[in-house]
């Protein structure tokens, strides 16, 4: 039997443009939350500098602990199984920001099974996101459905042509390339600065915003997020107009969205970006 290199996952990613020894103290809590939330003994490797799988002892959290305390940060990569896609799965991508680089961002993703949700429920899910978000000055951040996959993978540009409500999440991609621009609609939409100051705060966002189920939360002075509805939804190009929550969203977001400058996987440079904007066209 092969290996399982693509699964149906959920994703809380959050970006952050301070650099990792300005962060480095609320990355521990969040992951530390994490690690409780998902239960002693989700995490049982992590490669190392040459990608070789180790056992995550106490030696090798030692080694984590140590990476995530040194002020220039790294890369961060915990994961359920050596063997296949996983699970659970924790990545950070840690810098020193150049202000002459403003892409770069310090970024993260905390990987759940779908069978979580199935097990505690969207609701859940929601908290644990917003639990993890309450840790970080993000700018930005989403969470919701998204594909999760070991390499290249057959299949995977006509999952992602053919479910617009999923995601194709790369954190150390998006780490090089995000700044302070918003990696697309999803089901949770983490807002921060500068482009929640640019919309005119929460209350000027929540006006904008008129679909059934859609919620703008502010989180402090500077940060909301808005959920479109009870849960997490893959949608389906078959509909006329799939998911018109996230359309909606779409169409005021459009300035801030991030655009890719770089073409990767399957897609040509036009199937890139009818993808980009399958919410807009």
């Amino acid at each position: 039997m092969g290996a399982l290199l693509l699964r149906e996952s959920l994703s809380i990613c959050f970006y952050l443009s301070l650099s990792h020894q300005d962060i480095a103290k609320h990355v521990r809590r969040a992951l530390e939350f994490y690690l409780r939330a998902i239960g002693p003994g989700a995490m049982a490797w992590y490669p190392d500098e040459h990608g070789d799988l180790w056992e995550l002892d106490d030696k090798g959290w030692a080694r984590i602990q140590h990476k995530l305390r040194d002020e220039g940060g790294g890369i961060v990569d915990l994961r359920d199984r050596p063997d296949a896609i996983s699970g659970y799965q924790f990545e950070y991508r840690g810098r020193t920001i150049d202000p002459s680089y403003p892409r770069e961002v310090c970024a993260m993703a905390f990987w759940l099974p779908t069978e979580y949700m199935e097990e505690h429920g969207p609701g859940r899910v929601q908290e644990l996101a917003l639990e993890l978000g309450a840790f970080l000055p993000f700018c930005s951040g989403h969470a919701g459905l998204s594909l999760h996959r070991l390499g290249r993978t057959p299949g995977f540009h006509a999952l992602c042509s053919s479910y617009p409500g999923m995601d194709r999440t790369e954190v150390g991609h998006l780490s090089w390339n995000l700044g302070t621009r918003i990696n697309g609609i999803h089901w949770m939409n983490f807002l921060g600065p500068p482009v929640l100051g640019e919309l005119g705060g929460a209350s000027a966002l929540r006006a904008r915003l008129s679909t059934p189920g859609t919620t703008v939360r502010e989180l402090g002075d500077e940060r909301a997020v808005v959920t479109l509805g009870e849960a997490p939804e893959a949608g389906d190009t078959g509909e006329e107009q799939p998911l018109p929550a996230y359309r909606e969203l779409a169409r005021v977001l459009e300035p801030w969205l991030y655009h890719e400058p770089y073409i990767k996987d399957e897609f040509t440079p036009e199937e890139l970006l009818r993808w980009e904007r399958r919410f807009l066209d």
